[in-house]
């Protein structure tokens, strides 16, 4: 069988995106920070049909996983026409992750974002060209996972219509350079409190902005804070940034409690480590912040400078509230890479 890799990176969002259109719009723009560890690694393997093509078999960790077949037909099916080729063919996947799936780590955004870079170089392999890759692959990674579209650049990426960033829109991610130096050394420790499934699938959560009572404020809201985000990025001012990075987070999370059926994602220990957190910056006076994705786990973001005092807080305060103790130490990367 012929074959081809990828390795792309998981992106913790800085504006949340939450509510979506059909054919994977987003209902407001995001902007994220690109990780650098917090990897899939996806290997495409393919080979002519001869009349009975479309079978797909997914291997995870060399684990064969029927369960993930549905998700990626459903993919297949929604690039087909910009890629009809694949009907021909039958594919095996391969991949792994760095880190725990479906735990409130964006998997999806990094495994489809992989598989879309392997789909567009198989394309390339049977002679097709394109003229803008990674736009290219950034639509096709919408199409599997609106987050994903984010990862095929870095260290930041913006998706969805903005007036303030030139280029942007709702079908693909644009890279965003315009920051301060000392952002492209961000740190991201994810302290794992739950590593299970989510009681609820970000793809429901989604679907229940589409009733939501602060589902307007909300949207208006988020345009407000991609520029007020934008403009901290830029100058450097790691208090503004990190404020705004809470309210955001919390505002996430605030929409999932005010829907119907509403939910809570968050866990006891999330709550721990936030106010731990808050605590030990108004102590310490150090511009450290947290972040939450659709999960219970907490993304603590700080700049390089700070890391040894930060290292310090988390072995001897914040360890205690992980899932056997675990947490993940990453940082800003810069984007997928081919695999060979």
């Amino acid at each position: 069988m012929n074959k081809v890799a990828w390795r792309s990176p998981s992106n913790i969002a800085l504006v949340k995106y939450w509510g979506k259109y059909p054919n994977q719009l987003p209902a407001n723009p995001s902007i994220s920070f690109t990780l650098s560890t917090s990897v899939s690694e996806t290997y495409l393997s393919w080979e002519e049909a001869k009349g009975n093509g479309g079978n797909i078999e997914v291997y995870l960790d060399k684990v064969l996983t029927p369960s993930f077949e549905p998700k990626i037909k459903q993919f297949f099916s929604r690039i087909n026409h910009s890629l009809p080729f694949l009907k021909d063919y039958n594919f095996r996947i391969d991949t792994r992750n760095s880190f725990p799936h479906s735990s409130g780590i964006a998997s999806s955004a990094s495994g489809m974002s992989a598989l879309s870079l392997c789909v567009l170089s198989m394309a390339q392999n049977l002679g097709a060209e394109f003229q803008d890759f990674y736009k290219e692959a950034s639509i096709l990674s919408r199409l599997g996972s609106g987050s994903a579209s984010r990862s095929v650049y870095g260290p930041t990426a913006v998706w969805g219509k903005h007036d303030l960033v030139a280029g942007s829109s709702d079908e693909f991610a644009v890279p965003h350079t315009d920051i301060h130096p000392l952002f492209t050394s961000y740190h991201d420790y994810i302290l794992l409190v739950d590593k299970g499934e989510k009681s609820v699938s970000s793809t429901a959560g989604h679907d229940l902005m589409n009733n939501h009572p602060y589902a307007k404020t909300r949207f208006e809201h988020a345009h407000k804070n991609l520029s007020e985000m934008l403009a901290h990025l830029k100058s450097g001012d790691v208090e503004l940034f990190g404020e705004l990075l809470e309210s955001e987070a919390l505002t996430l999370h605030a929409m999932m409690m005010t829907s119907r059926p509403y939910f809570v994602l968050f866990k006891p220990k999330t709550m721990e480590i936030i106010n731990h957190i808050w605590a030990f910056r108004a102590e310490t006076k150090l511009p450290v912040h947290f972040t939450l994705d659709a999960g219970a786990n907490v993304h603590l973001l700080f700049p390089d400078a700070v890391k040894q005092k930060v290292d310090e807080f988390v072995k001897s305060t914040l360890v205690g509230y992980c899932a056997q103790g675990e947490y993940l130490c990453d940082r800003v990367g810069n984007g997928p890479e081919q695999l060979t």
